[in-house]
């Protein structure tokens, strides 16, 4: 759920907290610094089996909890598994290009960052970096609401849609417990991995076999293609059933954001053909229980109703079919996973603007660390900028969660597309390495791929959200100025950026002009 620079020459993490951050569903960014920070014959050397539990502890997190009612809210039982199909397929090829970049490029270890920078120049880098902190805050407050959301079900009334008053009180006190724990530089152990792992896990496979138990295909087949508003059953129509597929696409993807931490434990793997199998055997793991939380539902309820849950609603619907013990089962393991996470979550992103500014893309107050170790000033502007978004749901209307993971996903696709760009780029016009196991046709051919179906999300996410994420990436453009003219003093603004950077410049500006206006027509309608 990256991007920030020099993660192999400053990570101070250690070798104990990869593993933590992998389980507790960190960012790759978590898990990139930490893999960078071991070094030779501190750690044992994972096998195949460790291998394959850290990927699918890494990508399974808070956000199935309330994936039977985010995928069901606009889509039917064949929209759902033709979206789980165009997912996995292109998903795929990304987290493809991703092994084949770690093994072209073993030397840019820092990851989505190093390919953005030395792909595409500074700016391009800093957008990049800047970007995935900016909704890795946002992903922070989605954790706040879904905790909020589940207290909820204890306190009804009280806590309502997670973004109420109550909720945003509730959410900035954890937030600012984490920052305190955060400044005091703290350090994940294996005992809290252990607890915030089973308690993510096993609620999850509890809830699979609860709805194979209740499961009935004549409910299941029930306005299979969609039904009308007037109840009828729908018969297959391409252009309806694309725009349901379009419309899960953001909640997919923000299920896999963090793919690409699979394969930056290479340095940890006993074998690097275990690497391999293991992203492989993960992911494909990972996409089965996915599809099953989202498609076993529907044998047992419309996917209207399912879709007009309260979330969680993985605690609803096993409330409604096994009892109360279910659903406390259920939200138990949500706030304990999502809080272990949570902590982890604010100590990294803490540390993603810190290497930044050591690269000289965050100016360099981001780079200061307190007597703990701690990324201070990085860490208050972190939870300022989670703060302010707290406040900001406050004025939501409707679903809180959906909105923030729209945003999240529509902000980290940027990331994506630039690096399978990246790897078709240098397939084109760079000498391929011999003495890996891709090919160059291999390498080509995942990177196109790759790139039409990160383009594919881009069109999926719909002008509003991407709108709105172009007035997020021209907000950092004073910050980039600020960091480029501490690390470049005397240089004159207009120097600051190459030639195309300039253009770029200028599109991210109208484009963000362009949102202002569009968002504006969207609330006011």
């Amino acid at each position: 759920m990256t991007m920030p620079s020099s993660a192999a020459s400053h990570a101070s993490t250690s070798s104990g907290e990869l593993a933590h951050t992998q389980a507790a569903g960190a960012s790759p960014t978590a898990t990139r610094q930490t893999q960078a920070s071991a070094q030779p014959g501190q750690t044992k050397k994972v096998g195949l089996i460790g291998l394959v539990g850290i990927v699918i502890s890494a990508m399974v997190g808070g956000g199935i909890f309330n994936l039977p009612q985010n995928m069901s809210a606009d889509a039917s039982a064949g929209g759902q598994i033709i979206a789980w199909v165009i997912t996995g397929i292109g998903m795929w090829f990304i987290a493809n290009t991703f092994r084949i970049l770690s093994a072209a490029r073993p030397d840019m270890k820092d990851g989505l960052y190093a390919y953005a920078y030395h792909g595409f120049g500074k700016y391009v880098g800093f957008l990049i970096s800047y970007g995935y902190w900016l909704c890795n805050c946002f992903s922070l407050v989605a954790y706040g609401v879904l905790i909020m959301s589940t207290l909820d079900l204890f306190f009804p009334g009280k806590f309502t849609g997670g973004n109420n008053l109550a909720s945003i009180i509730g959410g900035s006190l954890i937030l600012w417990i984490m920052v305190l724990l955060a400044l005091r530089g703290a350090k994940s152990g294996a005992f809290l991995n252990l607890i915030g792992t089973v308690c993510k896990i096993a609620p999850v496979l509890v809830f699979i076999v609860a709805m194979m138990t209740v499961f009935k295909f004549s409910q299941f087949v029930i306005g299979f293609w969609g039904v009308s508003q007037s109840g009828v059953p729908l018969h297959f129509e391409f252009g309806n059933v694309m725009k349901q597929v379009s419309s899960t696409m953001l909640v997919t993807l923000w299920l896999f954001l963090g793919i690409e931490g699979a394969v930056v434990i290479s340095g940890e793997a006993r074998s690097q053909k275990d690497v391999s199998k293991a992203t492989t055997i993960g992911y494909l793991t990972v996409l089965i229980v996915y599809v099953l939380v989202s498609l076993l539902p529907l044998g047992v309820d419309g996917y209207r109703d399912i879709g007009a849950m309260q979330n969680p609603s993985m605690a609803v619907l096993m409330a409604q079919k096994v009892g109360q013990w279910g659903s406390d089962l259920v939200n138990v393991g949500i706030i304990i996973s999502v809080l272990s996470a949570w902590l982890v979550w604010m100590i990294m992103l803490g540390q993603m603007p810190m290497y930044a500014a050591r690269d000289g893309i965050f100016p360099e107050s981001f780079a200061k660390q307190n007597k703990h170790g701690a990324p201070s000033t990085a860490l208050i502007w972190t939870a300022i900028i989670t703060q302010v978004i707290f406040v900001i749901c406050l004025f939501v209307k409707g679903s809180a969660w959906n909105t923030l993971i729209s945003i999240t996903s529509v902000m980290a696709m940027p990331c994506y597309l630039l690096c399978c760009v990246f790897l078709w780029k240098i397939a084109l016009k760079e000498p391929w390495p011999t003495t890996i196991r891709f090919s160059k046709r291999n390498g080509l051919i995942t990177g196109v791929l790759g790139t039409v179906f990160a383009l594919y999300l881009v069109y999926s996410a719909g002008l509003h959200y991407l709108m709105i994420a172009c007035i997020l990436y021209a907000i950092g453009l004073p910050l980039f100025i600020v960091s480029r003219r501490e690390h470049a003093k005397g240089t004159k603004l207009l120097d600051l950026f190459t030639k195309w950077e300039k253009i770029l410049v200028v599109i991210v500006l109208v484009a963000a002009v362009a949102g202002i206006v569009v968002t504006i027509l969207y609330f006011v309608h």
